[in-house]
């Protein structure tokens, strides 16, 4: 089903949203969709803009997206995303139904437990979800959304009761991706990627497995922090030279919802071929205390020990784009004892993986003496390993 837009106008100097195909299920979705986080009411501590929206408020925001073409809406399960899912099933509700494809997904592997969690959603939505997501499978628990009777089985049987229409998968690793891209089950994806972390679009560019499945970019604004640095659209435009289907933008008011949307005003903007990995790296980098690390989480590499290595880069960068208390306390689940293991390992394998030839170990030396160093003040204490990001 191609969905059109019957009575949506454009005011003089927007500019009219493009489509894209959705993978194989013949939808066509709006470049850009419409993330809800910031139109709940509720308490979320990493949310990057915190509006408090009451639903009134919220459904003027998301109604001026759909003016300007948004057809695509992404949410969450209460309490994960706050109030945002009823708010979305009301604006559904008003806007008519059919005119708009709903994204939706809850942070349960079992089987049994995303049954029951889709059923809650569709109660929550007042409606059924066009497409759903196993949300944010890691190594940890993707054996339970492969294996029989896990998630992504749950969603089968869902998409066979016509509780949901299309199945997916979202992670932030590039190995379960693909793996979800070679599953006849999973119609979908989400994964994220931005100017600064470039890498997993990179692969993915390069593997024609994904070009089967519908897939959605989240992450576009790197938690809030990019805009700070570059024009939204200059963002967007990146994320869109890649062969996805929709840039998914968490939008809060309506200014944010235009700034995505909206044509452009005439600002001299670098052009894509000129933003470089190493030239964004110098443009964030005038806000770093130290020299940033040349990590594109690209997850090329591995470690014996199991620390998610790029994932301790990307919360170094966070620390010095303003997200400093935030990315210490992600570090410092672990990061000493991963320092450890790093010193007194042989093999040392991310050496010879990393395509920038990045010294790994020492520069996860240099991450552990950053939280060091800021943990007193921060009051953050090191956690035990069991907790640990190693594992």
């Amino acid at each position: 089903m191609r969905l059109l837009f019957v009575g949506v106008s454009h005011r003089k100097g927007e500019k009219k949203m493009k489509y894209r195909k959705l993978g194989n299920t013949g939808l066509f979705v709006s470049e850009i969709a419409f993330g809800t986080i910031p139109v709940l009411q509720g308490s979320i501590p990493v949310l990057p803009d915190y509006f408090n929206l009451s639903e009134e408020e919220a459904l003027l925001v998301m109604e001026r997206a759909f003016s300007l073409g948004c057809n695509l809406y992404d949410t969450a399960i209460v309490p994960e995303y706050g109030d945002a899912e009823p708010k979305l099933g009301e604006f559904a509700k008003r806007i008519g139904r059919e005119r708009i494809v709903i994204s939706d997904k809850a942070r349960f592997y079992d089987g049994n437990e995303l049954y029951q969690a889709v059923y809650t959603s569709c109660e929550n939505l007042g409606t059924y979800a066009d497409l759903y997501f196993v949300h944010q499978v890691d190594a940890e628990h993707e054996e339970a959304v492969f294996q029989k009777g896990g998630g992504l089985d749950a969603l089968t049987e869902l998409k066979a009761e016509g509780k949901i229409r299309f199945a997916g998968l979202a992670s932030h690793y590039y190995d379960i991706l693909l793996r979800g891209a070679k599953d006849a089950r999973v119609d979908v994806l989400q994964g994220s990627g931005n100017l600064l972390e470039r890498g997993m679009l990179d692969r993915i560019r390069k593997e024609p497995l994904f070009l089967e499945k519908g897939l959605l970019i989240n992450k576009v604004y790197a938690a809030g922090l990019l805009p700070k640095f570059f024009p939204v659209q200059t963002l967007i435009r990146f994320v869109l030279s890649y062969p996805i289907s929709s840039a998914l933008i968490g939008l809060g008011t309506v200014e944010q919802v235009q700034a995505a949307m909206a044509e452009p005003e005439k600002v001299k903007e670098p052009s894509l071929k000129e933003l470089s990995f190493l030239e964004v790296l110098s443009v964030l980098g005038k806000s770093y205390t130290e020299a940033p690390i040349s990590c594109d989480r690209c997850q090329c590499c591995s470690c014996p020990y199991g620390t998610d290595i790029s994932t301790v880069f990307r919360q170094h960068h966070y620390f010095f784009l303003g997200k400093d208390h935030w990315a210490l306390k992600k570090l410092a689940l672990g990061i000493e004892e991963s320092a450890e293991r790093c010193r007194r390992c042989v093999e040392m394998p991310c050496l010879e993986q990393c395509p920038g030839r990045l010294r790994i170990p020492d520069e996860i030396k240099r991450v552990a003496k950053l939280v060091q160093q800021h943990r007193f003040y921060s009051g953050i204490k090191y956690s035990s390993p069991e907790k640990s990001i190693i594992s």
